[in-house]
């Protein structure tokens, strides 16, 4: 690649590049739910931990809902990185971020401050950037070198 065609696909992309992008974002988000996920799972401190997160903000069934949330990241995150039932793991993964952010982490941003601030607080928490990755991951589909792709293409 000589030099004017290096600073193109730096300034305006490379499409050659967007399988590998997509790959990199769904195993790296996967990987992230599915670690999560298991942590809060099967040690001991992290399940008790979210049990008194989820209790604290008042989500009904709290000791059912600590297993079921965990259980959801944990299956979610592990399909997610293999790249097999992709938009509906991240559909899944979308709803819980949602509803983490309504019941836990919108009462972190401070009340009255500007639109401005409020936004770009809002826009600085882990589960608004998670959200954009996994619509992302949805719109552009699980990529060449995913489960869901293999079996796209045996069923054909």
């Amino acid at each position: 690649m000589n030099l004017p065609e290096f600073i193109r696909s730096f300034l305006i992309g490379n499409r050659s590049w967007e399988q590998f992008s997509i790959l990199l974002a769904r195993i790296s988000i996967g990987l992230f739910f599915a670690i999560s996920g298991g942590k809060k799972l099967f040690v001991a401190g992290r399940t008790r931990q979210m049990y008194e997160t989820l209790a604290g903000a008042g989500i009904p069934f709290p000791h059912f809902m600590t297993y079921f949330v965990s259980s959801v990241e944990f299956v979610g995150g592990c399909l997610l990185a293999i790249g097999l039932l992709s938009s509906l793991c991240s559909a899944a993964l979308i709803i819980q971020m949602i509803v983490a952010i309504i019941t836990v982490r919108l009462a972190s941003i401070p009340a009255g401050t500007s639109f401005l601030d409020w936004l770009d607080d809002f826009l600085y928490l882990p589960e608004s950037v998670y959200i954009i990755i996994l619509i992302w991951l949805i719109c552009s589909g699980p990529g060449k070198w995913s489960a869901d792709n293999w079996i796209f293409q045996a069923s054909k």
